[in-house]
């Protein structure tokens, strides 16, 4: 069974057991979180897609980490003109364990 939910802006493929890393979620290590927002779930051979969303069905999860990403480097220069600027910036994320994915 799998299901494609939506958080964050961006969608995402999942499965029971899977461990994926999303935008920072307001949710302390350890609690249960809950997405609504199923785009999709089924089987292979057995698919609902919903309209936007599929109703009834949820996908439960449990906070793993939360934590910072990989550095990003913004450096903006100007040839010719000795203007040169870096900066660094490191989002937030979340990383979650889906536990189960409940149908309709």
């Amino acid at each position: 069974m799998f299901a494609v939910i939506k958080t964050g802006g961006k969608q995402y493929r999942v499965a029971k057991d899977d461990v994926i890393v999303i935008e920072k979620l307001d949710a302390e290590t350890g609690k249960k979180v809950t997405f609504d927002d199923v785009l999709m779930c089924g089987t292979d051979k057995d698919v609902t897609i919903g309209a936007p969303a599929v109703k009834g069905a949820s996908v439960t999860a449990e906070v793993v980490d939360q934590r910072k990403g990989d550095k990003v480097i913004v450096f903006k220069k100007k040839r010719r003109q000795n203007y040169r600027r870096k900066k660094g910036h490191r989002q937030n994320e979340t990383v979650v364990k889906i536990t189960a994915i409940k149908a309709k």
